[in-house]
């Protein structure tokens, strides 16, 4: 069984398939990299918490930055939220974000 939330005509936030969630990529409001980075992690915690999930149960994190030149500012307040002993594998490239006014997106994937 599939399980859709926030479902769109183009997307939804969350989909749920045998134990496992998939999120859609989260994009932050904010004036530096660090600012969007703590508001896309927060976006994802409470999605995860509305699937079932915590970030304890991250699979895969797959990072999109616009410039790598912001990966050591990203890479701060990642550090300083991912769970200790519960990272999960990831991917971190650059590419031209959705509007230019976003600067890192992210999208996990985790068990619930």
């Amino acid at each position: 069984m599939i399980e859709r939330n926030h479902t769109g005509p183009r997307m939804s936030q969350i989909v749920k398939h045998n134990g496992t969630v998939y999120l859609a990529g989260q994009v932050g409001e904010g004036d530096t990299v660090a600012d969007q980075t703590r508001d896309c992690l927060a976006q994802v915690e409470t999605l995860l918490a509305e699937a079932g999930s915590s970030t304890e149960q991250m699979l895969q994190v797959i990072i999109w930055l616009a410039d790598m030149a912001d990966f050591d500012e990203m890479n701060a307040v990642w550090d300083a939220w991912v769970p200790s002993g519960h990272s999960p594998v990831r991917a971190c490239g650059e590419a031209k974000l959705a509007a230019p006014k976003y600067r890192v997106e992210i999208i996990v994937t985790a068990a619930c």
